[in-house]
């Protein structure tokens, strides 16, 4: 007999059954200077990464693709610029990685793109407590091959 409470769980796998390394949250002002590149250097790593443009088509329900995203991705990174303070979708998304790596599920890796820290603790104290990298000091290359390290090399932490 079918469960109809079943229905109603999340289910904590992409619609196709993978499982991200990586979900990258951004404001959609920073493709093209951060984002896209660095999702490609990920990509090009080997890493499985849910990206937007990589990952959602036409007619899709972005809530639901978001969701599902968000809970099959082991690491969270979220590129906080003065575009994504205060955006809805982009905002939605923290939400969710901020759940995950409170609950100790993720881990959010974030990156600060042409703010600064005054900004960020403005927006948001705990998430300027977290080490981050900025585009500031570090180039999309150097963050992608950190954000490489952290994922493929287990912490000795």
């Amino acid at each position: 007999m079918r469960n109809a409470d079943a229905d109603l769980v999340p289910d904590a796998s992409a619609a196709d059954g993978r499982t991200y390394d990586v979900f990258i949250s951004h404001a959609s002002e920073d493709k093209d200077e951060v984002v896209r590149p660095l999702a490609l250097a990920l990509q090009e790593a080997g890493l499985s990464v849910w990206y937007d443009e990589f990952e959602l088509r036409i007619g899709d329900s972005l809530r639901r693709r978001i969701d599902r995203g968000l809970a099959s991705s082991r690491f969270g990174v979220v590129v906080l610029s003065r575009a994504f303070f205060g955006r809805g979708w982009p905002e939605y998304e923290l939400d969710g990685l901020v759940t995950r790596a409170v609950s100790g599920d993720q881990i959010l890796l974030p990156i600060w793109h042409n703010v600064s820290k005054k900004e960020v603790i403005s927006y948001s104290a705990s998430l300027a407590d977290k080490l981050a990298r900025s585009t500031a000091t570090h180039t999309v290359e150097e963050i992608a091959a950190e954000i490489i390290d952290v994922i493929t090399k287990p912490s000795t932490r």
